[in-house]
Parts: C-alpha cells; sequence; structure tokens
C-alpha cells in the first residue's frame, strides 16, 4: 500500500483543497468518489449543522423519520427497488446484499444457492467476505484460506459465464463501471445479457455502485444507461452522502423477502446526522439540470483526454470510464505520474491496469476542466523521457 504523501490540508472550497501555507491543489479524486459536491459545500453544512443541534445517534431501536424519506426517494429513482437498507460504508452495503442475495435462496427452500459469481478486476471492499467476493491474491494473502461460495471469472468472458451459471448459483455481482480495476465500463448489452441470463438460471443479479453510483455517472445509477438492465440488489455508497459516511443496500421486495427481522442489524447505519446528509445530497443530485451539467462536462472530457492521447501518443494507451469516474492507461508508471501531477498542484488518484484514476467533484465546470488539462499537459511532456512500464 501507498503511504500518504507528507500533504496536510487545511481546509477545502468547491473543488479546491488548501494547505495551511495557501498552496491551492484542484482536487479530481474528490476522495475516491466521495465527495460529490466538493468542500465545504454550503448546503451540506447546513444540513448537517441544523441535524447536529437536533439529535446524532438513536440506533434502529428507534423509528428515524429520515429513513423513511431517503428510503423511498432512492426507491422512485432506482425504479425496480422496494427496500433500502442503510449501512456507514460500501463494504457494509456489499455485504449487506450479498446476504441477502443467499437469504433469498435459503427461503425459497433452495438452501443449496450460495455461489456468488464475479470478475476479473473487481474490487468489493475489504472485509472478509469483500475481499472473497474480490478474488484478488493481493488483497486475500495472509487472511486464511479462501472461502467457499465465491466464483472468480474473466472480465467480458461471457462463454466462462454461461458456463459457470448452475445450481448453486445464488448471484451475479458486477460494477457497471469498475473502479479499482482499472476504469472499464460494462457495454450497455452485456448489462441486458447479465439480466436475461438471471432469469434464465433463477440467480438475482446485484450491481455494485459503490463508486459509479450517485449520479456519478450522469444518471443517478450507472445501469440506468441501459434499458432492460435493472437489477435485484444494488449497493450504493461513497456520493450518496456528499462526504458524509453513508451506505445503502437497494433491493426488489422479492429479493429483499428472506431479509426478516433479525437477519441483518447496524448500530450506526442510518443515524440521524447520516440521513439528513444522504437526503440533502439527493436533492442537489437531482435539482433541475445537475445530471445534464455532469454529463456535458464528462463529454468535454473525455474529448479533451481523446486530444491528449492523440498529442502523447507515447504516454497515453487508451482512454476510459464513464461519465466523471474516468481515466487514462498510461505506457509510463501511474502512480510516478500521479506524484508529478500532486507537485504541479493536481490530485489524481490511480487504478488497475497501470490507469490514471479521476473521479472529481460533480460540480466540476469545463473551466475546471481546462485548468486540469494543462497540468497534464505539463506532466506528460515530462513523461515522455520517462521508463515505459
Amino acid at each position: 500500500m501507498l503511504h500518504p504523501p507528507a500533504l496536510t490540508f487545511d481546509r477545502g472550497e468547491g473543488p479546491y483543497l488548501y494547505t495551511a501555507e495557501g498552496k491551492r491543489y484542484l482536487d479530481f479524486i474528490a476522495g475516491i468518489s466521495v465527495n460529490a459536491f466538493g468542500h465545504a459545500h454550503p448546503g451540506m453544512i447546513e444540513a448537517i449543522t441544523e441535524q447536529a443541534g437536533k439529535i446524532w445517534h438513536l440506533s434502529n431501536l428507534f423509528r428515524i423519520p429520515g429513513q423513511h424519506e431517503l428510503a423511498q426517494r432512492y426507491c422512485e429513482a432506482a425504479e425496480f427497488a422496494d427496500k433500502v437498507f442503510f449501512t456507514n460504508s460500501g463494504a457494509e452495503a456489499i455485504e449487506c446484499a450479498m446476504k441477502t442475495a443467499r437469504r433469498y435462496h435459503y427461503a425459497q427452500g433452495n438452501p443449496e444457492k450460495i455461489d456468488i459469481i464475479t470478475f476479473q478486476g473487481a474490487f468489493h471492499g475489504r472485509t472478509t467476505a469483500a475481499i472473497n467476493a474480490t478474488g484478488n491474491p493481493k488483497y486475500l494473502e495472509g487472511f486464511g484460506p479462501a472461502l467457499p461460495g465465491y466464483i472468480h471469472l474473466p472480465f467480458g468472458d461471457h462463454e466462462a459465464l454461461k458456463a459457470a451459471m448452475g445450481p448453486t448459483t445464488a448471484a451475479v455481482m458486477v460494477e457497471p463501471v469498475q473502479g479499482e480495476g482499472g476504469l472499464r465500463a460494462l457495454p450497455e448489452v452485456c448489462l441486458r445479457g447479465l439480466r436475461e441470463l438471471c432469469d434464465e438460471h433463477g440467480a438475482l443479479l446485484i450491481y455494485d455502485e459503490v463508486q459509479c453510483g450517485a449520479g456519478r455517472t450522469g444518471k443517478m445509477f450507472a445501469y440506468q444507461w441501459a434499458e432492460n438492465a435493472e437489477p435485484d440488489i444494488i449497493a450504493a455508497a461513497k456520493g450518496i452522502g456528499g462526504g458524509f459516511p453513508l451506505g445503502a443496500c437497494l433491493a426488489s421486495k422479492e429479493a429483499a423477502s428472506g431479509m426478516v427481522p433479525g437477519t441483518h442489524g447496524t448500530t450506526y447505519g442510518g443515524n440521524p446526522l447520516a440521513m439528513a446528509a444522504g437526503i440533502k445530497a439527493y436533492d442537489l443530485i437531482t435539482e433541475a439540470g445537475f445530471l445534464e451539467n455532469v454529463t456535458d462536462v464528462s463529454n468535454f472530457i473525455k474529448q479533451q483526454f481523446e486530444a491528449l492521447k492523440d498529442e502523447f501518443p507515447d504516454v497515453v494507451a487508451d482512454v476510459r470510464g464513464k461519465g466523471l469516474l474516468v481515466g487514462m492507461r498510461l505506457k509510463k508508471k501511474n502512480v510516478d505520474v500521479r506524484l508529478s501531477l500532486m507537485d504541479h498542484g493536481l490530485l489524481v488518484g490511480t487504478a488497475g491496469e497501470n490507469t490514471l484514476r479521476l473521479a472529481p467533484p460533480l460540480i466540476i465546470t469545463e473551466d475546471h476542466v481546462r485548468e486540469a488539462i494543462g497540468k497534464l499537459r505539463q506532466v506528460f511532456t515530462l513523461a515522455r523521457d520517462w521508463d515505459d512500464v
């Protein structure tokens, strides 16, 4: 794991972060897709401050009105969903999603249906179950034997997927746009194909939209770009809290039918502070023109990235991603490029397959993109002389 750089930020405003000395950085990683509205958004501050003066925490021993309000909004936005379980993080939402799928089949009298099928390059979290679902040997090393009930397939291998589906398949779980795996977007035809295949075999379809949901691709959820590709369960987090820790597991009534009281629980999940943040974040995402602006700016940034690819063919291999979860697969070490960009005042991330990952706040404008492109051009010019990977 990379150690954090010797860099400390004192405050933030919009898409910028500032050190105590006043040096400004353009933040194009946004806490890894979390700070959807940038830093110190006045609406988010107001919502959390108002709730902080009332009640912080109750536990789910009591009704929390904000849960019902936010759950109703997300069920309407997702269309397929009838039930929502709120968590503190994406990993917890993934845990709930997998438990929901297995419990569904158990309740249906099919306890043998336990296998969760996932794909190479996936990242589903850091809990024990999540790293087993991910299947990356690097994340599994040192944490005991691999758990049964998880099948890992090559990304994009349709024949392997068809062969793997069987009587013990509980669910297929996939990120519509991979984050850690290298910003690979699953084609819309593949999402529809997954829905059809799951229906054929009586399996549930789980979308991991922890990173690509909450408006990041220009839709509330990334799968909504495809027709007839609705899931049975979605795990969401990161941007849905606008920077406040919040996750959610959304499910249809049928898929959630096995999750009766006592099968799952949380102490902090859905607390009043998180609900205040989540409701305000939802309102901001669904404001008139907000998602249209995400789409417009993401189209602009992709055009600019393609131009950089043409200008620096010895540095950029290809452009990847969807919406404002975008990046470039590089021919130079992505970590070296990231660190050099930081020196030039641009904060970005990295991902698998030597990819440079950008997940800027959803509020950015074309002017912010131009500023970022200028810094990328400076660093790519330097990188021409670096060794290839």
